[in-house]
């Protein structure tokens, strides 16, 4: 049987569309049947669809000073439909989801969560007085203490600036008073900036301690 050279460019070509996207996992712009995907999987608002989100996060060892950069999350548009779809009542439909999609560019989100310790806690250790010999006495870090944090995403050590950047503080609170436990920083950028990359760098510039820097794998990221 010969196989027609037509028949065979074809296969050629074919073959090589799927090997290269198996080599960018990241999907941007999303298909209609990945949004349909990610709808239903975020409407399952269970065990399985928080494995698939905690795909997309990293975890990070403890330091021995300086404040805990806890882990960094990195998540795609696929993710964010997911998670979208999850926010959504009862009553929220696949078309809909479709719909609402196409009306928005799409995006990254970068998160990254900062835990205080014991060497960088919810107390500053300041002077008293204005003079050298003034007595050392105790401040409360102000809530917005993300804000000396330096967070820079990069691509092929070009760095990419985001559209949009905020934190938040977290707390741990009892019946008598809020207690500052953390932050999250978050950073939204433009997906396009990751097309044809497998790579994705995130740095972490504490105003103490070492900086950190995690690198995301693309080509296993959704």
């Amino acid at each position: 049987m010969t196989t027609h050279p037509t028949r065979f460019a074809l296969a050629i070509a074919t073959a090589l569309f799927l090997f290269a996207q198996s080599l960018f996992a990241f999907d941007s712009p999303l298909s209609e049947q990945a949004v349909r995907e990610a709808y239903f999987l975020g409407q399952r608002r269970d065990e399985t669809m928080a494995r698939a989100l905690d795909k997309y996060k990293l975890y990070l060892d403890r330091p021995e000073t300086g404040p805990y950069i806890a882990s960094v999350t990195f998540f795609t548009p696929f993710a964010l439909a997911v998670q979208s779809s999850s926010q959504h009542a009862a009553g929220y439909s696949a078309q809909q989801a479709q719909i609402d999609h196409r009306s928005q560019k799409e995006s990254v989100k970068v998160i990254v969560e900062i835990q205080l310790t014991d060497s960088y806690s919810n107390l500053i250790v300041r002077p008293t007085g204005p003079r050298s010999d003034s007595p050392t006495g105790f401040a409360l870090r102000p809530y917005d203490f993300w804000k000396t944090f330096d967070v820079h995403v990069a691509v092929a050590d070009e760095a990419i600036e985001p559209f949009s950047s905020y934190g938040e503080p977290t707390t741990l609170c009892t019946q008598d008073a809020c207690n500052l436990t953390g932050a999250t920083i978050t950073l939204e950028l433009a997906a396009d900036a990751f097309d044809n990359t497998t790579t994705a760098s995130v740095l972490i510039t504490p105003p103490e301690g070492d900086p950190v820097q995690v690198n995301f794998d693309l080509s296993v990221l959704r």
